[in-house]
C-alpha cells in the first residue's frame, strides 16, 4: 500500500497527482515555500505507480517530505477503512484540493465521481478534522461561471449563477459544494481564469485548449491565416501557473482568505488581436485575419485547409471569443504590498511558442539506434535474428 505514513506535522494533502498540472507545479512550490512541512499526497491505484516519477524530480531532501498514501478521492472514505480515514483526518491541518482545477480527459459518466464525488469526500474529511483542520484550500476555476452583464462575480454566488456550458457543469456543482460548506469549514476558494504554461519555462499542460492552440499555429502550413475568435477587441484571460500557485498560496496562507473566494488573472489583460499577433509572430506566421465576427470565425474553421481546428476544443475557441470582465477584489486585496504581480502576457507568449515547438520536434525525432561495439560486429545480431 505504498509507504507508512510516518512524517511529523506541519502535513499539507493534496490531491490530483498524477495527471493533474496544477497539482504537479504546486507540490514542489509548497516544499520550497514552507521547508517545514510534510506533504502526503492521496493516489488512486490507477495513478499510483506514475505518480512517484513526480517526487523523483525533486531533490533528496524534499523528497523525504512527500509521502504517497494510496486512496481514491472520489471514494466513501477513499476507499479506506474507518480507522484509517480517521487517523489521516487526525493528522492534516491544511488540504489542497486540486482535482477540480483541470478539465480532465474523462467520460461524462464519471464525471459525477471525478468532481462532485471527490470534493464530497474532501469535505467529509475536512468535517472529521474538526479543529485541527486550519484550512481547505479548494482549486476551482473562474471559466465555470456564465457572466452577468458581461462580469463573473468574485464574491457572490448569486441565484442568477449558472454553469457557462454542459461541460462545466460537474465543475460547476463542485464549486456550489464547496461555497454551501463555507458556513461549517474554514475555507478558500480559488479560481484562475485562463491557465497557461509557466512564464520562465513555458512548461505547459499538453490537455488543455492552450497548447493546442499553439501546437496548431506552430505546426500549419506557413501561408495558412487562421481566423480569431470574435472581433479580436476583446480581452485575453490568459494567466501564468507560476503566477496562479503564487498567488494562490500567498492568499491561502493569509488568515484573511476563511470563507472567501478569490479570481486569479490578469488585470491588465491584452487584447486577443494582440495576443494572436505575438504568437503567429514567435511561430513565424502571417498575423490572423483582422475584425472577423464570431459566427464568420465559425464558418472559417469548416472552410478548406482548416480542418485542423477541430483538435482545439470548441469550448476552448467560445472563452477566447466571450466579452468577460473577472472580478478580482478580493485578490488585489490581499495581495497588495506583497509584489506578487502577474506578468504580461507579452513577456512570455513566446517563450511558450518556443516550448510547444521544441516537444513537437522532440516527438517526430526518430529514435536513434545505439552504436555498435565494432569488437562484435561479427556477432549476429539478435534483433534480427
Amino acid at each position: 500500500r505504498g509507504r507508512a505514513i510516518t512524517a511529523k506535522p506541519p502535513m499539507r494533502l493534496l490531491t490530483g497527482l498524477p495527471d493533474g498540472f496544477l497539482a504537479q507545479q504546486l507540490l514542489p512550490q509548497l516544499l520550497i515555500k514552507h521547508p517545514e512541512l510534510y506533504v502526503l499526497c492521496l493516489v488512486a491505484d490507477a495513478g499510483f505507480d506514475r505518480a512517484h516519477e513526480i517526487p523523483s524530480r525533486l531533490s533528496s531532501e524534499e523528497r523525504e517530505r512527500v509521502e504517497l498514501l494510496r486512496g481514491d478521492v472520489s471514494a466513501m472514505d477513499f476507499g479506506m477503512s474507518g480507522a484509517g480515514f480517521l487517523d489521516l483526518a487526525a493528522r492534516v491541518d491544511i488540504i489542497h484540493h486540486c482535482t477540480c482545477a483541470n478539465q480532465a480527459s474523462i467520460g461524462r459518466d464519471l464525471e459525477w465521481r471525478h468532481y462532485v464525488s471527490s470534493t464530497g469526500e474532501i469535505l467529509e474529511l475536512a468535517a472529521a478534522s474538526g479543529e485541527r483542520l486550519r484550512k481547505l484550500v479548494h482549486w476551482s476555476s473562474a471559466l465555470l461561471f456564465t457572466p452577468q452583464s458581461g462580469r463573473v462575480s468574485e464574491s457572490e454566488f448569486s441565484d442568477a449563477a449558472r454553469p457557462r456550458s454542459r461541460d462545466d457543469e460537474m465543475r460547476f456543482r463542485a464549486d456550489s459544494l464547496v461555497r454551501a460548506s463555507m458556513s461549517r469549514v474554514p475555507i478558500t476558494l480559488l479560481r484562475p481564469s485562463i491557465v497557461v504554461g509557466d512564464s520562465k519555462t513555458g512548461e505547459m499542460d499538453r490537455n488543455e485548449g492552450p497548447y493546442a492552440l499553439l501546437q496548431l499555429i506552430v505546426s500549419s502550413p506557413r501561408e495558412l491565416r487562421l481566423p480569431l475568435p470574435g472581433p479580436g477587441d476583446q480581452p485575453c484571460h490568459f494567466v501564468p501557473i507560476d503566477y496562479v500557485i503564487e498567488a494562490g498560496l500567498a492568499i491561502a496562507d493569509h488568515p484573511e482568505s476563511t470563507g472567501r473566494t478569490f479570481q486569479i488573472t490578469d488585470e491588465r489583460p491584452t487584447s486577443l488581436a494582440r495576443v494572436f499577433d505575438l504568437i503567429n509572430e514567435a511561430a513565424e506566421r502571417p498575423s490572423a485575419p483582422p475584425g472577423l465576427a464570431r459566427n464568420l470565425a465559425a464558418l472559417l474553421f469548416h472552410a478548406p485547409g482548416l480542418e485542423r481546428l477541430a483538435q482545439v476544443p470548441k469550448s476552448f475557441l467560445d472563452l477566447l471569443a466571450m466579452e468577460v470582465t473577472y472580478d478580482s477584489r478580493n485578490t488585489r486585496e490581499l495581495l497588495a504590498g506583497t509584489g506578487i504581480e502577474c506578468p504580461s502576457v507579452t513577456s512570455y507568449i513566446r517563450t511558450m511558442v518556443q516550448r510547444v515547438r521544441r516537444d513537437m520536434e522532440q516527438s517526430i525525432r526518430p529514435a536513434r539506434r545505439p552504436r555498435r561495439d565494432p569488437h562484435f560486429d561479427e556477432l549476429d545480431d539478435p534483433l534480427d535474428a
